[in-house]
């Protein structure tokens, strides 16, 4: 088989191709972990990532995206269907229209990291019927957290439940919903009876609210999601197209957004597919093309840091000391801090229906905040859809890297600036009935 021979011989002996398997957007079977990559992608790249995230098979698709599952597709394809030439590797095949290159991850060395990635999530009180709470369960005499995390990766669960010898797999639910931790003597022991149990994140992605589409048909009011750089537009796109299932759109292409799944980057902002539109545009008629827009507001201090290392560093890495104290940075404060404040002063004035809402307060109670939004999206979200966008809430939109020692960037002569702005964007606020901003923006 060509394609076999092309798919293993890019790869070592990584991992083992299975075949060209149709694919169904609307109820996918690899829809574990999923990404894409317009330009670098290749079936090791895809084949890793899944590996790391305890996946046994990973699909390639159009070239450029990545899926992860644990059960293979049911609908086997004629081999020559997957014909789509992988965007970072000559000569190799990554699927084609709806159809998925199947491979199965035997890469042990990613054997020895998965573990890794399994986060405690706390002790809680175990609901009243564990079997009817959690979908699959296992009971073993001398049970492991890796033991019960491994069986529950292997059947697609997001979460490992212990208590004793018992080990539960399912999703945070109405019924379970993680939000009321206990701690003290009872949660300490991993082979505890009382009516308390561990729980742990694997690896495996919680895939209730991963599957999004455009609009069916083009939307009547078109929204703006509208913020100054740096003030976590991306993590709320994510969390909207999460609860609504729904893409949202770009006033401006970024291919590397695109690559974290962001598919409504492609489409013209203007084709009312998208559920709102990002934009970082202010003045009259650039606001005035939307009907409304929700309107996110961040500390000007985080949003100024936070830009300054999008600019420096990319999406999600961090500026250097050298990048901090050019003579680039206090031109940056000048420039970009009354642009934060005329931002805001522009959309409160211009915007015809407005939402405001504070990064963090989005942070601090995400699921209040977040029904908010969904509601002026006009849309319905199921109280599951949200506890699964709670528990995915970071996608993969955390800067990582080492952050800034504790570092003050601003002196004084720039903090009295921004502390003015900061003022008057309150005053603002206030004068057309919104909640000033949260008391730890002044004064620093």
């Amino acid at each position: 088989d060509a394609a076999q021979g092309r798919g293993c011989r890019c790869l070592g002996s990584a991992g083992t191709y299975i075949g060209c398997f149709s694919d169904d957007s609307r109820e996918r079977t690899l829809k574990g972990a999923v990404f894409y990559d317009l330009r670098k992608m290749t079936v090791s790249h895809c084949q890793e990532a899944c590996a790391e995230r305890a996946y046994t098979y990973a699909g390639l698709e159009y070239g450029a995206e990545c899926y992860c599952g644990n059960k293979l597709p049911t609908t086997a394809s004629k081999p020559e269907e997957c014909n789509s030439e992988c965007k970072g590797e000559k000569g190799s095949v990554c699927g084609g229209v709806n159809r998925l290159s199947v491979y199965r991850v035997e890469d042990l060395r990613a054997g020895a990291k998965r573990w890794r990635n399994v986060i405690y999530r706390g002790c809680f009180r175990a609901p009243e019927n564990l079997t009817d709470t959690f979908p699959a369960s296992l009971i073993q005499p001398n049970l492991t957290v890796e033991m019960c995390s491994e069986f529950c990766s292997k059947k697609e669960f997001p979460l490992a439940v212990i208590r004793g010898t018992e080990c539960y797999c399912g999703y945070p639910t109405r019924h379970f919903t993680l939000h009321d931790g206990a701690e003290g003597p009872r949660c300490h022991r991993l082979h505890n009876t009382s009516g308390h149990c561990l729980v742990y994140q694997t690896p495996v992605q919680d895939t209730r609210c991963t599957d999004r589409k455009f609009l069916t048909t083009k939307s009547k009011v078109f929204v703006a999601l509208s913020s100054f750089p740096g003030a976590g537009n991306t993590w709320a796109r994510h969390l909207i197209e999460h609860a609504t299932g729904y893409y949202t759109g770009s006033y401006y292409f970024d291919g590397t957004l695109y690559n974290k799944g962001f598919k409504g980057e492609k489409d013209h902002w203007r084709s009312r597919r998208t559920i709102c539109v990002k934009t970082h545009e202010s003045g009259k008629t650039e606001i005035e093309m939307f009907d409304a827009a929700i309107l996110l507001i961040r500390n000007p201090y985080k949003s100024l840091m936070a830009e300054f290392n999008r600019k420096y560093a990319g999406h999600l890495g961090y500026a250097t000391d050298r990048n901090w104290k050019s003579k680039e940075w206090p031109d940056f404060v000048n420039s970009y801090a009354s642009w934060w404040a005329s931002h805001i002063l522009d959309w409160l004035k211009y915007g015809k229906r407005l939402l405001v809402i504070h990064y963090e307060d989005l942070k601090q109670s995400l699921i209040p905040k977040l029904k908010e939004m969904v509601e002026f999206l006009n849309m319905t979200v199921t109280e599951d859809r949200l506890l699964c966008v709670e528990n995915n809430r970071d996608g993969n939109f955390k800067r990582s890297g080492a952050k800034q020692k504790d570092f003050e960037p601003f002196t004084q002569e720039m903090k009295d600036l921004i502390n003015r702005y900061i003022l008057t964007v309150d005053e603002a606020l206030r004068k057309r009935n919104f909640t000033g901003l949260p008391r730890e923006y002044v004064p620093r």
